[in-house]
C-alpha cells in the first residue's frame, strides 16, 4: 500500500480537484501549478486522477461492524473514543450525540462518481496511453462509479430481498459529470440494475487480472467478477450469485492455511486478497473501547485456526481484535461462501459442502474439528446447512464489514443490548440507515423519487 500513499503524496501537490458538498460548483477540474489552470489530457493525469480517489476511498464498511452482534462494548476508559461510536452500537439513530461517529461519506462517494464519469466520458481524449492502459483504467472508472453506488444503495436502502425493489426508494443514480444535476434517487431495482450494467462493462473493459504489491488497490477483472457474484447474492439471484463466484474461484481461488500458517486472509500481501481498497479495523483494533463480542467469539470452537489468529486474549475473562489492520475489499474466501450459498439454495447441499465448504474448511480447522465439522454438516437438512453457511460467513468474514450487509439480507435478527441501564433494540427499520444530514440539507427533496 506504500506506493499508494506516496504517489498521492506527490499528486497532491501536483494539482487538485473538489466538488463543494453542495454539488453545486467546481473549481477548474485541473489546478497545476506552477504553470496556472489545464484539463487533463494525458494517461498518466487521468490516472492520477483516479488514484487520488482509490486513496480518499471510504471505509464505511468497517464502521457497519459496530452495529452487529460482532462488537461490545467495556468500561469506559478516559480519553477513549468510545462516544464516537456509542450511538451506532446502541442503534440510537434519532437524536444522536453530537461526538457521533456517522456515516458522513456521501459526498467522498459521490465524488468518486463524479470523477468516474469525467473518466468515462472524455475517454476518447485521452493521449499518450496505450490501447490496452486506457481500457483498463476506463475499466476502472465502471467499477469505481459501479461500486460506489452499490455501497450506497445497501447502506442507505432497505435490503433488496426485503422489499419491493421496483417500488422502494434507493439513492441518487448518477451518470455524468454535472456539478449542477440535482440528484434525486431512484428505486432500489433500478440501482442494482445500473451497478449490473457497470460492473458487467467494467470486467468487459478491464485486462489486468492483478496488479503488483503497492499498486493491488486498484480494481482488476477478478474483482468485477468478484462483485458481480456480491450483487446476484445480495438480490437472491442464486444462479448468476454461484455462476460468478465460480468464475472467480477458478481465476483465484488460492486459500491460506490458518492452521499452520501466519498471515491473515484480509491482508493485502494474502494470496486471498483481490483488492485491497478499503482499510479495515483500525479503530475497532485499538481506537475505542470496543471489544469482540463473547457470544460471537463463542461460534469459533477450538481448533478453528480463526480464533486465535483474528482474536487474542488480554485477560482471561475479555477478547480483543487482533486480525490486522487490513486493506481488503474483496478475497477469494468470500466467492467460496457465495458458491456454497447459492448451491444451498438451489437444493445442490451435496455440491455445496463438497466444492465449497470443504475446500475452504480444509484451511481454517485441524484435521481432528475439520472432521467432525464435516460429518456434522453432511447429516444437515437444506434450512439447517444454509444457516451454518450464515454462521461460517460470520466467522470467516468477521470484522471485515461484511456482517451488517448478511444480517439486513438474510434474517434481519433482533438483537438486544443493555448499557447504562438501559436497553435498546435492533429492530427491522433500524438496518436501513437514515440518509447523512449533509445530503439532505443540500437537497431536501432527496427522498422523493
Amino acid at each position: 500500500m506504500k506506493t499508494k500513499n506516496i504517489l498521492y503524496s506527490l499528486l497532491s501537490g501536483f494539482f487538485c480537484c473538489h466538488i463543494l458538498t453542495t454539488m453545486t460548483s467546481c473549481d477548474s477540474f485541473l489546478d497545476i501549478t506552477p504553470t496556472g489552470m489545464v484539463i487533463a489530457t494525458t494517461g498518466a493525469e487521468y490516472r492520477a486522477m483516479l488514484t487520488k480517489e482509490y486513496d480518499a476511498f471510504p471505509s464505511d464498511r468497517y464502521k457497519t461492524s459496530v452495529r452487529t452482534d460482532e462488537v461490545n462494548y467495556a468500561k469506559v476508559k478516559v480519553n477513549s473514543e468510545w462516544e464516537n461510536y456509542l450511538d451506532l452500537w446502541r442503534w440510537k439513530d434519532e437524536d444522536p450525540s453530537s461526538t457521533t461517529l456517522t456515516f458522513e461519506n456521501w459526498t467522498q462517494y459521490y465524488h468518486a462518481i463524479y470523477v468516474s464519469n469525467y473518466i468515462i466520458e472524455h475517454q476518447n481524449d485521452i493521449v499518450e496511453i496505450s490501447a490496452e492502459d486506457k481500457a483498463q483504467l476506463v475499466g476502472e472508472a465502471y467499477m469505481m462509479r459501479g461500486y460506489c453506488h452499490f455501497l450506497l444503495v445497501n447502506l442507505y436502502a432497505e435490503a433488496y430481498t426485503h422489499c419491493i425493489p421496483s417500488k422502494t426508494r434507493g439513492v441518487p443514480i448518477m451518470l455524468e459529470a454535472n456539478v449542477n444535476a440535482v440528484p434525486r434517487s431512484s428505486s432500489v431495482e433500478a440501482v442494482y440494475q445500473q451497478v449490473l450494467a457497470d460492473v458487467i462493462t467494467a470486467e468487459d473493459m478491464m485486462n489486468k487480472t492483478s496488479w503488483e504489491e503497492g499498486y493491488n488497490y486498484r480494481f482488476n477483472k477478478i474483482s468485477a467478477t468478484a462483485l458481480l457474484a456480491r450483487t446476484y447474492l445480495y438480490m437472491g439471484n442464486w444462479q448468476e450469485a454461484l455462476t460468478a463466484a465460480k468464475k472467480v474461484i477458478a481465476s483465484h481461488g488460492d486459500l491460506v492455511d490458518l492452521v499452520n500458517g501466519t498471515i491473515l486472509p484480509d491482508n493485502y500481501k494474502s494470496v486471498e486478497n483481490i483488492v485491497a481498497l478499503e482499510k479495515l479495523n483500525a479503530d475497532l483494533k485499538s481506537g475505542i473501547e470496543a471489544y469482540p463480542n463473547t457470544d460471537f467469539i463463542a461460534r469459533y470452537k477450538s481448533g478453528d485456526g480463526r480464533r486465535l489468529k483474528y482474536f487474542r486474549r488480554p485477560t482471561s475473562t475479555t477478547w480483543a481484535l487482533q486480525k490486522t489492520d487490513g486493506y481488503c475489499s474483496f478475497r477469494s474466501a468470500e466467492a467460496y461462501l457465495t458458491a456454497a450459498e447459492a448451491a444451498c439454495q438451489m437444493g445442490n447441499t451435496t455440491g455445496a459442502i463438497d466444492d465449497y465448504m470443504k475446500p475452504l474448511l480444509q484451511k481454517r480447522l485441524s484435521a481432528a474439528l475439520y472432521a467432525t465439522t464435516i460429518s456434522n454438516i453432511e447429516a444437515m437438512t437444506q434450512a439447517q446447512l444454509l444457516q451454518e453457511i450464515y454462521d461460517e460467513r460470520a466467522r470467516e468474514l468477521a470484522f471485515e464489514g461484511h456482517r451488517w450487509y448478511d444480517l439486513r439480507r438474510t434474517t434481519q435478527e433482533t438483537l438486544t443490548r443493555t448499557y447504562g441501564g438501559q436497553t435498546y433494540t435492533l429492530t427491522p427499520e433500524k438496518y436501513t440507515i437514515r440518509f447523512p444530514s449533509v445530503a439532505v440539507e443540500a437537497n431536501p427533496e432527496i427522498e422523493i423519487w
